[in-house]
């Protein structure tokens, strides 16, 4: 259970840099497009690097289906994203924030690695619950008032709601995870 509160604490701390270096006590008050669309691409990627390790690791078929979702929707967002960028002329660009999420997602991926069985399933929703929870939070009230492009703005609304299905559907496999003692 140390290891499982540990990377909810990494990841929460990873995204948290997204908001917090996007402060006025900051030089940098507001994220260009091109570093909005580089933190939705690094967000999307992280999600599904740790879903196609879920698939990999888990046997637990509700972990194995929310996992399948992870890499299903968000490399359609990906899509998008690439997509809506090109139709912008807006290259995904790094950014403080993105660099901070990447670093932080390899030493929750690189935990989660360690893990098997139960500990590994409960460690993965656990993560993913707070992983989506913060996504949100970052997308309405970062990345959204932060967007110059009114198509960005618009698509990272869109894309709220998905997320945020997500994070329900994390939390009902977290609920029975913990009903049944890991769900085997």
């Amino acid at each position: 259970m140390r290891i499982s509160t540990s990377v909810i604490a990494t990841i929460g701390t990873a995204i948290f840099a997204v908001v917090s270096l996007n402060t006025p006590a900051n030089a940098q008050t507001t994220l260009t497009d091109p570093q909005i669309v580089g933190i939705v691409v690094a967000a999307n990627q992280i999600d599904i690097d740790n879903a196609k390790l879920a698939l990999n690791k888990s046997k637990n078929k509700q972990i194995r289906a929310f996992a399948q979702q992870m890499v299903t929707d968000h490399t359609a967002v990906l899509k998008s994203v690439s997509d809506l960028g090109a139709k912008l002329n807006v290259t995904p660009e790094e950014s403080e924030s993105s660099k901070s999420l990447k670093a932080q997602a390899e030493e929750t991926a690189n935990k989660l690695k360690e893990l098997k069985g139960k500990a590994f399933d409960k460690a993965y929703i656990d993560n993913e619950v707070a992983f989506h929870q913060v996504v949100i939070d970052t997308l309405n009230k970062t990345l959204i008032p932060d967007a110059q492009n009114a198509e960005l703005k618009s698509a990272l609304q869109g894309a709220v709601p998905l997320f945020e299905g997500h994070l329900e559907h994390a939390k009902n496999v977290q609920t029975a995870l913990e009903g049944k003692a890991g769900g085997r």
